[in-house]
Formats: structure tokens, sequence, C-alpha cells
């Protein structure tokens, strides 16, 4: 019993021993921590969250509008996309374009099996989009490069979606679906000015959808899968 004390107390000894000496030094201290955290960080933020900078206009005025002298910084949610496979119309996601692999933010208009209503330079006027596919436009139809130019993209190449303005703060709020008239806004004020703009364009956008339960591949599909092959090709 003794011995076990006396070992106990040894090895007490040696752990307060060592915090003294890391204490001590303020550099070992901090690397030490920063080995310990930095795994978990790269984990949430391969896996879960992330925050970035969005550059660019063809998201206005949602994300970076004219009036704000700021770039919007946006919580970025990879879980919903990388784990629960959750993809809605009217999400705001991060993809690779099919064009040059860059991250581009579009809008998720239309879902696989849904019948859209296409705006040039698409060459045909609706298109069934086909299974594990989306079709995507920037909110800014003259500033964007969207599933207009390039078809449907597979809902592999969207990495994460776009879930909450952090700054500027006068902006902050979800993303996604269209804003809500607050209570407290007066009809004419600006904010109110700004959610009626939003319900409007988010209704123009779903009166060009007709949701339809997922199909089988058709002739459209065929030919949007070669149209789409030809127009990388020539890019």
């Amino acid at each position: 019993m003794q011995a076990l004390r006396a070992a106990r107390a040894r090895l007490r000894a040696h752990r307060e021993a060592r915090r003294a000496w890391i204490d001590a030094r303020p550099v070992v201290k901090t690397s030490l921590a920063v080995l310990f955290w930095l795994p978990l960080a790269a984990c949430v933020s391969q896996y879960g969250f992330t925050v970035k900078a969005v550059y660019g206009r063809s998201m206005q005025p949602t994300l970076n509008p004219d009036d704000s002298p700021w770039r919007d910084v946006v919580l970025f949610d990879r879980f919903s996309v990388a784990y629960a496979r959750r993809y809605e119309r009217g999400d705001v996601v991060a993809l690779k374009s099919p064009v040059d692999s860059k991250l581009v933010v579009k809008r998720i208009v239309a879902l696989e099996g849904d019948v859209v209503k296409t705006l040039p330079p698409y060459p045909h006027a609706e298109v069934c989009v086909p299974q594990g596919h989306a079709w995507v436009e920037g909110d800014e139809p003259f500033r964007t490069e969207d599933s207009n130019r390039y078809g449907p993209v597979s809902l592999g190449l969207i990495k994460s979606r776009l879930a909450f303005i952090l700054w500027p703060w006068n902006r902050m709020g979800p993303l996604g679906q269209p804003l809500a008239a607050d209570a407290d806004l007066r009809t004419g004020t600006p904010g109110w000015r700004r959610s009626q703009a939003d319900r409007e364009r988010a209704e123009w956008r779903a009166s060009r959808v007709q949701v339809t339960p997922p199909q089988s591949p058709s002739v459209d599909n065929r030919t949007v899968h070669a149209w789409t092959a030809e127009t990388r090709h020539a890019t």
C-alpha cells in the first residue's frame, strides 16, 4: 500500500514539474496548444463550417450589393452538403464550376426531375433537370455565368451551402429563402423595399420551375448532356 502511495506521489510530482516547465516557456505552451487544437480546427473547416469573404457581383443584390462598401463575409455550411446531402430550391451554394473548376457561388433554382424555363443564351426554352443534377443561377442575370450557359450541374460539384451573412453587421442574417418583411418595418422604408424585392425575385424564379417527381432520363435529358458536353469541349 505504501509503495502504491509512493508511486502516486512521484507521478504527481512529475506532472507538476512538467506543468511548471511548460508554463515557464510561453512559446512551448502556445505551440502545444496549437498542435492540440489544429486537427480539430481542420476537421471542422473541412467537414463542418468555415467563414469566407464572397467576391464578385453575380449574386447581387443578395450578396455584395452596390450600396455596401464591404465584401460580404459569410458562414459556409459544409456539413449539410457533405453528410446530410440536403439540397433545397432557393439555397445559395458554393460549387466547382463545370467549366474551369473555380469555386463559384450560385442559387439552386431547380432540382432533378424539375422542368425549368431557361434564359438566354441556353439553346432550349425548357429543360428537364437530369437525375443527380441541379439548375443553378446567379441572382444578377446580366453578370453571371451559370446553368443558362453550361447546363445542369452535378450535385457532386456542390461543396457547401451559404448559411449566414456575418459581415457587414447591418446586413447580418440568414441566406437562402426570401427575407420576410419585419413587422416593425414601415411600408416604403428601405428595409421594407428590400424585403419586397427579395420576395418578388423568389416568386419570379419559382414561376419558371415546374416541380415534378424524379423521372428516368428522357430525350430532353440526352439533349442536355450532348449540348453540355459540346459546350465544355468548345470551352
